[in-house]
């Protein structure tokens, strides 16, 4: 097992990657709050995992099982947790804890930012995007048909148990998904980490423990350096939205039922580098790279066909990184090196849309 850990303070808290820490309770109980404890899942995970929690926990831990899907990150589903808590007249000594992929976490993490003015919660991710990325940082949010994550609140967990095991189970789309979040910090500060991947793709989609356990610690290392320093994204921390903005459009346009999180970021990866290579700051070499390695990984490098240019401003336009009303992106000077730029030619955002309009 390896053990990093998130540094904030009095409000700092472990991550634990490796084999097996399902059954660990000892990595669990010193976490919780009290005695009460409510396991959120879905459907899918619940019968693969949810007894050896359970078992974990070591105390009579309730659950309650929620739909799959990203559609269901939504009021409705939180509405659904805040109704088994109220009835199980649960205090503020209660503690939830997130079974599940990154729409159970970020749901189960609002629902404890929020009841009683806020709850502890653990994170145990059981998808490769969930353990890599949206388990670490206290980004807890669900989804509006307007925008993705647009209701939210900053809530860090008290721990995230990432048991590399559950990957085993993995439909290889969702291990693909998962892939681009990894890509990711590559492409914004680790232009080794970027190279080993090139070296690794094949192994990684393969499911080598040995690979699959360096790529999710480096992710983690990458995050948690990246949290520490700017924890509620006044600055550093919101270039690990490369891709978002153009990819988080690209859910919300398709109802959040074709696409997956980790799919739109990879196709919002392309976009973003090809117009930093517009603007001439990325090398029209190093683009290539990364479509290749994005391609590679078997995810989509170009947006859906019936996006048009007008419709992905409009979605674009409801973004939490932009600021009085301009639109603020992640953008690449390299490979490794990513910046935040609300200062670019209008014509290149427009060029860029175009292309992949006419490309998809």
């Amino acid at each position: 097992m390896q053990t990093l850990e998130v540094e904030l303070g009095d409000r700092s808290y472990p991550i634990h990657i490796g084999s097996g820490l399902l059954e660990n309770g000892a990595l669990m109980t010193p976490y919780l709050a009290g005695k009460q404890s409510l396991i959120v899942t879905n459907e899918t995970v619940a019968p693969l995992y949810l007894d050896q929690v359970r078992a974990a926990l070591g105390t009579e831990a309730q659950a309650v099982v929620v739909p799959d899907g990203e559609r269901f990150k939504s009021l409705e589903t939180a509405n659904q947790v805040y109704e088994a808590l109220l009835r199980k007249r649960y205090g503020r000594q209660t503690t939830l804890v997130a079974l599940g992929g990154g729409v159970v976490g970020d749901l189960t993490g609002f629902v404890a930012a929020t009841y009683q003015r806020g709850v502890a919660f653990i994170q145990i991710p059981t998808t490769l995007l969930a353990q890599v990325d949206s388990s670490v940082g206290g980004k807890t949010a669900v989804n509006h048909p307007l925008g993705k994550n647009m209701i939210g609140a900053f809530h860090q967990p008290r721990c995230v148990i990432a048991d590399t095991d559950t990957l085993t189970t993995l439909p290889d789309r969702e291990l693909k998904a998962g892939l681009a979040e990894v890509i990711k910090y590559g492409l914004i500060r680790d232009k080794l980490f970027f190279s080993w991947l090139e070296n690794n793709v094949g192994s990684l989609s393969r499911r080598d423990a040995t690979a699959l356990t360096r790529a999710i610690e480096q992710s983690c290392r990458d995050k948690a350096e990246v949290v520490a320093a700017d924890e509620r994204e006044h600055g550093e921390r919101a270039l690990l939205n490369l891709g978002h903005t153009f990819g988080h459009a690209i859910e919300t346009a398709t109802g959040y039922t074709q696409w997956l999180h980790g799919e739109a970021v990879a196709a919002g990866m392309c976009m973003a580098a090809s117009m930093s290579t517009r603007l001439g700051w990325l090398p029209e070499a190093e683009f290539h790279r990364i479509e290749q390695l994005l391609a590679v990984a078997g995810l989509p490098i170009a947006p859906p066909s019936d996006i048009g240019p007008e419709r992905f401003r409009e979605l674009m336009g409801v973004d939490k990184k932009n600021r009085d009303g301009r639109l603020r992106l992640i953008l690449l000077q390299d490979i490794g090196r990513a910046v935040i730029s609300d200062d670019f030619p209008e014509d290149a955002l427009t060029s860029t849309l175009e292309r992949y309009s006419q490309r998809s």
